[in-house]
């Protein structure tokens, strides 16, 4: 297996993991890069000895600044198979077209304020699941949105 420092590219698989208050709010981040768009927690999967839950506790402590432990955080046991885009392609092997993205969640009491990390995030806002549905930026982040509030519903 290789690692990180090993390659240059990009692992095909990564986690998508949304925030959320027992009150039908959501965590939303405001993501800097070539366009602005808004987004739930995010990142790739490291190459060597990272489970998808270890790369969610992680990324929601480095975007977040949110610390919990494993057990804090759902896992929907659900995978996104998505194209990657055209102008990420470089980012990883020569011939991947394809990510694996993993769906998490973590159950808030209460919207909390956070600590971005300023070259991935500029804003954040925690509004209702609702709204948050029309403001997410890739349909495998509102569908996780469309799970949460099913969940929360029943």
């Amino acid at each position: 297996m290789r690692s990180d420092a090993q390659t240059d590219y990009k692992r095909p698989e990564s986690i998508l993991l949304v925030i959320y208050t027992r009150q039908g709010q959501t965590l939303l981040l405001k993501r800097i890069w070539h366009h602005t768009f808004w987004q739930s927690v995010t990142g790739a999967i490291r190459w060597l000895g990272e489970s998808p839950l270890e790369a969610a506790v992680r990324e929601l402590r480095e975007e977040t600044g949110i610390e919990v432990s494993t057990s804090a955080i759902q896992d929907w046991n659900r995978r996104f198979r998505f194209q990657i885009p055209n102008r990420y392609q470089h980012r990883y092997e020569p011939g991947v077209q394809m990510n694996v993205e993993h769906l998490f969640s973590l159950c808030l009491p209460a919207p909390r304020s956070v600590t971005l990390k300023p070259d991935e995030h500029s804003d954040y806002r925690w509004v209702d699941i609702e709204a948050a549905m029309g403001k997410v930026w890739s349909w495998t982040n509102r569908e996780a949105l469309h799970l949460v509030r099913d969940q929360q519903q029943a």
